[in-house]
């Protein structure tokens, strides 16, 4: 191996829902002859991180499903560092230099990945669950570089701005998913950190008339910074009608679901017009009932689900590099590793925050 590393670090180890602990002295995990490790400059945390710490079956599994998750494991897949140390057949890179990963790790061998739909890979290993691919809560990371997209960071971009690579990379896919045109009406419900990276990219796109619904009063001003053309709250106004009155009863040519909520897909289907395009992001807590003939029978719909990254990475840096993509303010507050239980407080929203971080 190229490079010098520690034996220990710090690091956020996950056991069972029941048992994430802080690690004074955890091991770094060995270079191999074909991996990368980084020493951690930042980690985001993600919605998913938070689920995942409170137990949602979709990571441990439950009577009807098994766990998807392999502990001991590292969270954290919104990171990026610095390479610390090469292993003896990696190519193309230097010690020093600063680089992220997309959040999947494929396994480059299924029909998926063979036909370059890598984000969607059948064994779908992510860095931040797996105890084979241990996230960026830690110190140090180890990249193995045949199951990993690796992106360069310029020096020059600052690690708040940095954070938001993997987020705006998943706001980027779910807008791109919706294939907005110049004359469309697109409603954009949830206006998080991930529905503020589909706001300023879907801006970009230039629709005619982008329209975002939240139900906080911040999150809505801060949409409107970002490019939004009208800003509603679902639990102040009826935006079913406000809708239908802006388009001539017609209703949006698209409607993005980036919420989590079963109100907001209730309220969508409402709302959107014949023949028009419905985009699905969220991961929800708890199941959505609707009458599903709105799909079919009365208004034949495009429903689209939108996962992960896929080729949006080197756009993002490009575009936050550049400030074609807004950023400033959205990661509000930054902490150390010590302090993880109040991170993960304050990630949950309860204080305003759009998105906090780890900083090493």
């Amino acid at each position: 191996m190229r490079g010098n590393v520690p034996a220990t670090m710090k690091a956020l180890v996950a056991y069972s829902a029941a048992d994430y602990r802080f690690e004074q002295a955890f091991p770094v995990p060995e270079c191999g002859p074909d991996d990368i490790i980084i020493k951690t400059e930042g980690c985001g945390i993600c919605a998913g991180d938070l689920k995942c710490q409170h137990g949602a079956a979709m990571f441990w599994g439950d009577g009807s499903q098994p766990s998807w998750v392999e502990p001991p494991f590292v969270p954290g897949h919104e990171f990026l560092g610095r390479i610390a140390g090469l292993g003896d057949n990696v190519k193309g890179y230097e010690l020093g230099e600063r680089i992220t990963v997309d959040q999947i790790a494929p396994c480059g061998e299924c029909r998926f990945c063979s036909d370059g739909r890598y984000w969607m890979c059948q064994p779908h290993k992510m860095y931040g669950f797996f105890k084979d691919f241990c996230g960026g809560m830690a110190e140090y990371v180890r990249i193995q570089t045949k199951h990993a997209k690796i992106h360069r960071v310029p020096d020059a971009m600052a690690l708040t701005d940095a954070l938001l690579i993997e987020p705006y990379g998943c706001s980027k896919h779910c807008v791109d998913r919706a294939q907005i045109g110049s004359e469309d009406v697109v409603v954009i419900s949830g206006a998080g950190t991930l529905g503020l990276g589909m706001i300023t990219y879907a801006r970009m796109r230039n629709p005619k008339t982008l329209v975002v619904l939240d139900m906080m009063d911040e999150r809505l001003q801060k949409a409107k910074d970002f490019g939004a053309d009208l800003v509603w709250n679902p639990g102040r106004e009826n935006v079913v009608e406000k809708i239908m009155e802006l388009t001539g009863g017609y209703g949006c040519d698209i409607y993005i679901e980036a919420t989590g909520h079963p109100s907001s897909v209730t309220q969508g289907m409402q709302m959107i017009r014949k023949l028009g395009r419905f985009v699905e992001f969220s991961v929800f807590a708890q199941a959505t009932t609707l009458d599903w003939s709105i799909i079919g029978d009365r208004k034949e719909l495009d429903v689209l689900g939108a996962h992960l990254s896929p080729y949006c990475f080197p756009f993002v840096i490009e575009n936050i590099a550049n400030g074609n993509l807004k950023t400033e303010g959205v990661v509000s507050r930054l902490f150390s590793l010590e302090d993880w239980q109040e991170a993960f407080e304050y990630a949950a929203g309860k204080h305003g925050d759009f998105k906090v971080a780890f900083q090493f």
